[in-house]
């Protein structure tokens, strides 16, 4: 089952930023489809599983990974990582201000990949180096300095990740902001609401 922060949504069942950190350290091993429709179904978003298979095709989102069930004869099931709710949310917020289809692609295409590939190796990266801190080798001083300093350089390493973002922010902002106004000054279509 899906756990969900209990704090409250902001107004049209898009998730703030706060909600969306709790959910990911509630489900680290990732979310199933139908969770993910159900998360943002029970809020009022429209959201159907085929339309989530659509960004998965279009690259808005990450494919899931087959995962086993525990016990015997009872198959896998497609995970996709925690972070797919803040993509998800992200998508639907730019749907609801307006923006095309295409130029959503291109703003998660532009740099999102990379920063969420950044932030897997780190997390990947400190679990290995937790791993390693319990071996016999070192004793309970030396792991326990060593301990403080993983935790010093993982809070490096967040405070450094919200750098990037807040950076990437205001640099894609302005040149999506500068699309969005050439895609209505000219009439085009193909908006997101194509994809409801």
């Amino acid at each position: 089952m899906t756990r969900t922060p209990s704090t409250e949504t902001e107004t049209g069942g898009l998730l703030p930023d706060r909600d969306l950190a709790e959910l990911e350290r509630l489900n680290p091993a990732g979310l199933t489809a139908a969770q993910v429709v159900e998360l943002f179904t029970s809020r009022g978003v429209k959201l159907s599983e085929a339309t989530f298979r659509k960004y998965v095709q279009l690259g808005l989102l990450p494919r899931s990974k087959r995962v086993g069930r525990k016990g015997k004869h009872q198959g896998s099931m497609g995970l996709y990582p925690p972070g797919v709710v803040r993509r998800v949310n992200a998508i639907k917020r730019m749907m609801a201000e307006g923006y095309a289809i295409e130029e959503i692609q291109k703003s998660f295409l532009r740099f999102k990949d990379e920063i969420e590939a950044l932030e897997r190796g780190l997390k990947d990266l400190f679990t290995g180096f937790e791993r390693e801190l319990k071996q016999p080798e070192f004793d309970a001083a030396r792991r326990k300095t060593l301990s403080r300093d993983l935790e010093d350089a993982k809070k490096a390493a967040g405070e450094l990740v919200g750098r990037i973002e807040t950076l990437e922010r205001h640099i894609v902002v302005p040149l999506e902001r500068a699309a969005r106004a050439r895609a209505f000054s000219s009439g085009a279509s193909g908006g997101a609401g194509d994809l409801l």
